[in-house]
C-alpha cells in the first residue's frame, strides 16, 4: 500500500484547514497513476492542481477519479493551525496502519517538520525508510490527495456552495474523517 498526503488551505488564518491521505494498494499503483495522468489529459490540463482549477475541471477530474480504487481518510482543523502539530496530530491517530511500502507527502517540507514526523513514525513503531517528500508535479497520487484535500477544505468553508455536489459523490470515498480533533467514521 502507498499512501499519499496532500493539505489545503494550511496558511490561512480563517476558515479550515484540510489534510488527506489516499491509500493506493501497491499492486494498483501504476496503474492508478496512469489512469490519472489520462484523466488529466482528458480534462485538458497539464497537472491538475486544485486551487489553480475552475469548478469545471474540478469536478470532471473527481467524476473520472473516483472510478479508481482507492479510499480517503480526512482531517480538518479550524485555522490558524501549526502545520507540524497538525501533522503531528493527523499521523498520530489517522495512521493506524504500520506496514506500507511509501508515506509520500506534498512538497518539501523544511527539516525540523520531517524530523517532526519521523520521530512520530518511529513512536508508532514505523520505519521512517518509506517516508518521502515530493513535488505535486512529478506524483499523480499527490495530485489525487490534493484533489481531496481541496475538495474537503472549500466544503467545510462553504457547505452550501458549489462543492456541495462534488462532495456528495466524492465522500464515498473517504472511509474516515477526523474533525477539530474528533474522528467520525
Amino acid at each position: 500500500m502507498t499512501i499519499f498526503v496532500d493539505e489545503s488551505g494550511i496558511h490561512k488564518q480563517i476558515d479550515h484547514s484540510a489534510f488527506a491521505l489516499v491509500y493506493v494498494e501497491v499492486d494498483g499503483r501504476e496503474e492508478v497513476e496512469r489512469k490519472i495522468i489520462e484523466i488529466e489529459k482528458y480534462c485538458r490540463v497539464q497537472t491538475f492542481h486544485w486551487s489553480d482549477s475552475p469548478w469545471k475541471i474540478r469536478e470532471q477530474f473527481l467524476r473520472e477519479v473516483i472510478k479508481l480504487p482507492f479510499t480517503v481518510k480526512i482531517a480538518v482543523f479550524q485555522n490558524p493551525i501549526r502545520v507540524s502539530e497538525a501533522l503531528e496530530h493527523l499521523l498520530q491517530h489517522l495512521l493506524i496502519e504500520k506496514r506500507f511500502d511509501a508515506l509520500i507527502l506534498d512538497g518539501k517540507k523544511p527539516k525540523w517538520i520531517e524530523r517532526r514526523i519521523k520521530k512520530v513514525l518511529r513512536d508508532k513503531g514505523i520505519s521512517v525508510k518509506n517516508l518521502r517528500t515530493v513535488r505535486r508535479d512529478s506524483s499523480p497520487g499527490v495530485r489525487l490527495a490534493d484533489a481531496f484535500a481541496g475538495l474537503t477544505r472549500a466544503y467545510y468553508d462553504n457547505p452550501d456552495g458549489k462543492s456541495v455536489v462534488l462532495w456528495s459523490f466524492a465522500k464515498k470515498r473517504i472511509t474516515t474523517q477526523l474533525l477539530g480533533g474528533q474522528e467520525n467514521g
